[in-house]
């Protein structure tokens, strides 16, 4: 780009390298968004280490950036402070009104995470580690705590105690899956569900998904699921994921009908409905009147139509924000077919709210603690660095069978 842009104030001129790679090109939405940004004294910004950073990070990641540092550039603007740099004064404040507006920590730690980022990428001077940043965080998580609202899990049999011999109850994976239909979106929706409880992959991990990433496993009704790219493997070392026979014959039924061979495994099914159509008898052309419109295609007959419902396959995967809302269409789906009998109406009100594209990973994380397995086995299968996550998602789950749940039980 090279040039420098005219605004009020100090300006922010775009320096690119001496060799100008293609990737760099890649960078002009994020460098044009800090081109924007309220300066207070020339920044220059070096668009070579721009794309450096786009390249090493998810695109959900820079997408975060943006959104972050543009809600931060706006809200300086109005309240008249610069946002390049930013004081620790700055950013305390910024951190204190989005809090008034309802952000949790968790959201505001984002927040100062993507100032720090900017600051960093532009060389400048960080703000966000000064002791009043922290200390008004602080605050914050003390009025308001810091504990993140958790999705409601998708158990595999529901809430029940012993997940090899219970019968399944509530809101449970098994009757969801029996509920989805045999035609195309019934078929593809049990392919997504058993897939996202059998591997607890994340919704931009599980639309991510392709036929050429399934291998044959030692079993010869499984299959094992190769994953290229997740949230907590940015380097691309990948991993590898299990698949039921339940799962595979689910796939299995779904690409047969969709006629998928190569390419995304999940995606979008158009649907189109015609109504029934009753046969019209054509009508003498003497019985046309002058007061009608002269049409010879009323003489015509037309046999009945029966009705039918045609579909559409999509090329591309689905949208990562589709898959909760798919999710919930299934459990409603099951609610009204009775296949949920111990839920009510007001129950199930209660549970869609909590119910996300997260709910079958926090599931099999569940069950995975009630069927005995330890720490370690749990952050393998759900590819987790740290056991922070797994402990954070079991922790109800914990204290209902942990040794107080236990001798309260005996107890009763």
């Amino acid at each position: 780009m090279g040039t420098e842009t005219a605004r009020e104030g100090p300006e922010i001129a775009v320096a690119p390298p001496e060799a100008v790679l293609p990737a760099v090109r890649a960078s002009a939405d994020l460098a044009w968004t800090i081109v924007q940004m309220r300066a207070g004294e020339r920044i220059t910004v070096n668009e070579g280490l721009i794309a450096a950073y786009q390249a090493a990070s998810s695109p959900h990641s820079i997408r975060a950036l943006k959104s972050d540092v543009e809600a931060f550039d706006a809200w300086c603007r109005r309240n008249n402070r610069i946002a390049l740099p930013a004081t620790a004064e700055t950013v305390a404040d910024y951190l204190d009104s989005r809090a008034g507006k309802g952000s949790r920590p968790a959201s505001l730690s984002r927040y100062k995470a993507s100032i720090a980022k900017i600051h960093q990428l532009l060389e400048l001077k960080d703000p966000t580690p000064a002791p009043l940043v922290k200390l008004r965080l602080q605050a914050v998580r003390r009025e308001k705590g810091a504990a993140q609202k958790q999705a409601r899990p998708l158990r595999f049999k529901g809430p029940v105690r012993d997940v090899e011999r219970d019968k399944a109850r509530g809101l449970n994976v098994r009757a969801l899956l029996e509920c989805c239909g045999n035609d195309l979106p019934g078929l593809r929706d049990r392919a997504l569900l058993s897939a996202a409880y059998d591997t607890g992959l994340r919704a931009s991990e599980l639309v991510a998904v392709a036929i050429e990433h399934i291998e044959e496993a030692i079993d010869p009704e499984a299959r094992l699921l190769q994953i290229l790219h997740s949230k907590g493997d940015q380097e691309g070392e990948g991993a590898t994921a299990y698949l039921s026979p339940r799962t595979v014959a689910a796939i299995v039924a779904w690409t047969e009908a969709a006629g998928i061979t190569a390419g995304p495994l999940f995606r979008r099914v158009q649907v189109r409905r015609y109504k029934a159509r009753a046969a019209v008898r054509g009508r003498p052309i003497d019985s046309i009147s002058g007061r009608e419109a002269w049409d010879l295609r009323k003489t015509v007959s037309k046999p009945a139509v029966k009705a039918r419902v045609e579909y559409d396959i999509g090329t591309v995967a689905l949208h990562p924000g589709s898959i909760g809302p798919i999710f919930r269409s299934i459990i409603q789906r099951a609610f009204d077919l009775g296949a949920l009998p111990d839920l009510t109406g007001e129950d199930l009100s209660r549970l869609l709210k909590g119910i996300s594209a997260h709910s079958t990973r926090i599931g099999l994380n569940q069950d995975l603690f009630a069927s005995g397995e330890d720490l370690a086995g749990i952050m393998d299968a759900l590819r987790w660095k740290s056991p922070r996550m797994a402990l954070a998602y079991n922790r109800n789950l914990a204290a209902e069978q942990g040794a107080a749940g236990r001798l309260m039980s005996k107890l009763a």
